[in-house]
Parts: structure tokens; C-alpha cells; sequence
């Protein structure tokens, strides 16, 4: 996990894969996953170096504020090595 997490939390499922395709194609970012919470909220979580990342972030927000709602988004720079063994954020290098 030496790489920076970014999230964007949306109310909607069209707004998360919005949120999606923009943090994919604004920056050099991988699409680890994302997280159907329930009553309609979602979590789309990215990895990659931190300023790819960040941009990534702000363009997915963004997106998704375009088309529905956004709760929240995030970036931590240098998660903790033991959170992909928890949550579904640590993609596997292919």
C-alpha cells in the first residue's frame, strides 16, 4: 500500500460511476473498487501517486455533483498497510 487512496462517496448509483469515469480519465490512476453502502450511497476508491490522485478526486466530485449528489470525498496520502486487508481498497498489480 505505498500509494496515496482517494474515495468520492456519492448518494446514487449514476453519480458514483460518473464520479468513476472522470477520476479515471483526469489523471495516471487506478479504479480499485467501489462500495454499494445501502439507502442508495456508494464509494468508488482510486490508488496512485498523491498529486495523480488528488486531481482525480476533485474531477470525480465534481462529475458526480453534476449529476446527483456527492457526501464526501478523501484522499490519505499514505494509508496504513493493514487497511487493504480490512476494506476493499488495495488493488491487485496486474
Amino acid at each position: 500500500m505505498g500509494q496515496a487512496l482517494g474515495m468520492v462517496e456519492t448518494r446514487g448509483f449514476i453519480a458514483a460511476v460518473e464520479a468513476a469515469d472522470a477520476m479515471a480519465k483526469s489523471a495516471e490512476v487506478r479504479l480499485v473498487g467501489y462500495e454499494r453502502i445501502g439507502s442508495a450511497y456508494c464509494c468508488v476508491s482510486i490508488r496512485g501517486e498523491l498529486a495523480a490522485v488528488k486531481a482525480a478526486v476533485e474531477a470525480g466530485a465534481a462529475a458526480g455533483r453534476r449529476v446527483g449528489e456527492v457526501v464526501g470525498s478523501r484522499v490519505i496520502a499514505r494509508p496504513h498497510p493493514d487497511l487493504g486487508s480490512v476494506l476493499p481498497v488495495d488493488a491487485v498489480d496486474g
